[in-house]
């Protein structure tokens, strides 16, 4: 038997179709705006936020751990609802976002923004959870996340700003835990935005013809027939960076083998990046919610270790 159609407003790259189209249409609009259907975006937000709280010696700290999952998918939702408010115009001319809520015109620009304040009181009871030192940290961000739909038109290089702000949970989850090793703090966070800038890359391949028939910048059409190598030098700094902060919190060469799971992982994306192949960048870059994981459970190993 045939699998029954998709209803029209579910995006091509919406993920666990099934579930999105069995939620009734006005329900299904809200999530689709707030990219429920695609988890990825809130496992790379969540995944920097788990490995400041486990290097900074919180491998104890679980509920923390599931706060910020929680914060995680209500601000992810949020920043993607500002984004389409924003960006609605745009949206309509790239076949991709065309069919976004907003853009489509299925929610109107004011019950998106009511949508947003929903979604940002959630993340305020979160925020209320942390120590007064993280609150102020997490606060800091929203300049940074309000100037990212803005990027698109006026550089190159958004996916920099997005490394800045989708990186920011880890400085939220190391300052909660630890207030000290600023070094390895930085070192961290810098790796952690170029392993954004280098995911990004991948993500925006999809658009790279629409993007530049609308003016829409990106490092893909920036760096043009040389993705994957420019992707190849982020991924080598930031693991470049990871090595030097777990070196600066444990000066032991074996704890640099804990990076050698996700230092493979992400060579493999490299390794296997077709840029003609329509499917393959969006494969290529789910996969670092694995790759987050493997980081994820390094933090844990050297944590643990220099506890």
């Amino acid at each position: 038997m045939a699998r029954p159609a998709d209803p029209p407003d579910i995006v091509p790259d919406t993920e666990h179709r099934g579930i999105v189209a069995a939620l009734p249409g006005g329900i299904r609009n809200y999530a689709l705006l707030a990219r429920f259907d695609r988890p990825i975006g809130w496992w790379l937000l969540f995944w920097p936020c788990a490995w400041g709280v486990l290097l900074a010696g919180g491998a104890d700290r679980w509920a923390l751990v599931l706060w910020l999952l929680l914060g995680s998918i209500a601000m992810r939702g949020a920043g993607c609802v500002y984004n389409d408010i924003v960006d609605a115009d745009l949206d309509r001319k790239v076949a991709r976002t065309a069919s976004r809520p907003v853009a489509s015109g299925a929610v109107s620009r004011r019950q998106a923004w009511v949508w947003l304040v929903a979604l940002s009181l959630v993340g305020l009871v979160v925020l209320l959870q942390l120590r007064w030192q993280a609150q102020l940290v997490a606060l800091a961000s929203l300049a940074a996340v309000a100037a990212y739909p803005f990027m698109k038109r006026i550089t190159w290089w958004p996916q920099a700003w997005l490394g800045l702000v989708f990186s920011w949970g880890l400085l939220v989850g190391w300052t909660e835990v630890r207030l000290a090793d600023w070094d390895a703090l930085a070192a961290l966070y810098t790796g952690c935005v170029f392993w954004v800038i280098g995911y990004d890359t991948i993500y925006a391949l999809q658009d790279r013809e629409d993007d530049a028939l609308v003016g829409i910048r990106s490092s893909a059409l920036r760096l043009g027939g040389r993705v994957r190598a420019g992707v190849a030098l982020f991924y080598l700094g930031a693991v470049v960076l990871w090595a030097l902060s777990f070196w600066l919190l444990r000066p032991d060469w074996v704890a640099l083998l804990a990076l050698a799971p996700v230092a493979l992982h992400l060579f493999w994306q490299v390794a296997t990046l077709d840029q003609d192949d329509p499917d393959n960048p969006l494969a290529r870059f789910r996969s670092n919610r694995f790759a987050g994981l493997l980081m994820a459970l390094a933090c844990w190993v050297v944590g643990n270790a220099g506890a």
